[in-house]
């Protein structure tokens, strides 16, 4: 139980002293995360009545990080590359949306892996950014 403590202690740490650039691709990882939770529930054994309840448990959180993601972008500063963003960030919670109430498995995997493009895209930026060899992506507001 103190381990417990010291992680959330940590993760709070880490999150208050994050840039927005890393708590954008915080936000992928954890979205990333309960899809791959909900996954993995889909693939779990039918007879085990408690998946519905996981899938739709992890599908509405990662649609919450979508949607948080979503608020962040600034659409004056961003212009077609925010307005590309609030496409598909809309178009993720659709499917989504979709495969909670049809419980397919199918929206899923191909969320998953549109995000994680679009997630390792992100940490791509970041590092250049870091490294001072490209300038920062504009449209995207602080969600600190």
């Amino acid at each position: 139980m103190v381990a417990n403590g010291y992680a959330r202690t940590y993760q709070t740490q880490a999150i208050l002293t994050a840039s927005p650039g890393q708590l954008v691709l915080m936000l992928y990882d954890g979205a990333l995360r309960f899809l791959a939770q909900a996954h993995a529930a889909f693939e779990a054994d039918e007879r085990d009545f408690t998946r519905i309840e996981v899938i739709n448990r992890n599908l509405l959180k990662a649609q919450n990080i979508i949607a948080e993601l979503q608020g962040t972008l600034n659409h004056e500063a961003g212009g077609a590359v925010a307005a590309n963003l609030d496409q598909l960030y809309d178009y993720y919670n659709r499917r989504l949306f979709e495969a909670n109430f049809k419980k397919d498995l199918a929206p899923v995997i191909e969320v998953e892996r549109l995000l994680g493009i679009l997630r390792d895209a992100w940490a791509e930026m970041l590092q250049r950014t870091e490294n001072g060899t490209a300038s920062p992506v504009g449209g995207i507001r602080s969600v600190a």
